[in-house]
């Protein structure tokens, strides 16, 4: 028996007001909305076992957005905690040698400010940053695991350091030459 193929731009078009609802209330943030919905779009079309009941689109769309929430919750638990740990490795580093209060708390700001830049920047450019210099990982291992080339590590991370220092110029973290 051949299954008739589902239009799923028609399907997500139809249930696209109550499955934003649905991800807004998982997600609590409207722009992160498009990016879950994104990915529903996309685990629609490539499914793996089509539906073989047509009338079951909208609970299957539903459970859909749920596990697409979830999962971009945990990415961006993943990725604050990533940050997390790198202003603590900061912190640790600079509370041994540092003894002198103002010292002390200029070394607080200027991590703070930091944080702030990093945060302004693009996530894969954050990425890239914070695998090299917080897990310590040279281009080889960093082209491994993203799966890209040893020079496209240098580019991107080339291109990263100058938006970070872009950014911490606009902080008035650091003098822009020129």
């Amino acid at each position: 028996m051949i299954h008739p193929a589902i239009d799923w731009q028609s399907a997500l078009a139809q249930h696209d007001r109550w499955l934003r609802t649905v991800a807004f209330a998982r997600v609590r943030e409207r722009q992160a909305v498009d990016e879950v919905m994104q990915e529903v779009a996309l685990a629609a079309v490539k499914q793996s076992a089509p539906l073989v009941d047509l009338t079951k689109v909208a609970p299957w769309l539903y459970r859909l957005v749920v596990v697409q929430s979830l999962l971009y919750r945990r990415k961006c638990g993943r990725r604050r905690k990533l940050h997390d740990r790198y202003g603590d490795q900061a912190r640790d580093c600079q509370s041994g040698s540092q003894t002198d209060p103002l010292s002390w708390l200029l070394a607080q700001e200027r991590r703070l400010l930091i944080r702030q830049a990093l945060g302004q920047l693009a996530p894969r450019d954050a990425e890239i940053l914070l695998l090299k210099y917080t897990e310590n990982w040279n281009y080889t291992q960093i082209a491994g695991q993203l799966g890209i080339s040893h020079a496209a590590v240098e580019a991107r991370l080339h291109r990263a350091r100058a938006r970070l220092r872009q950014e911490l110029a606009a902080l008035d973290v650091i003098e822009v030459k020129g």
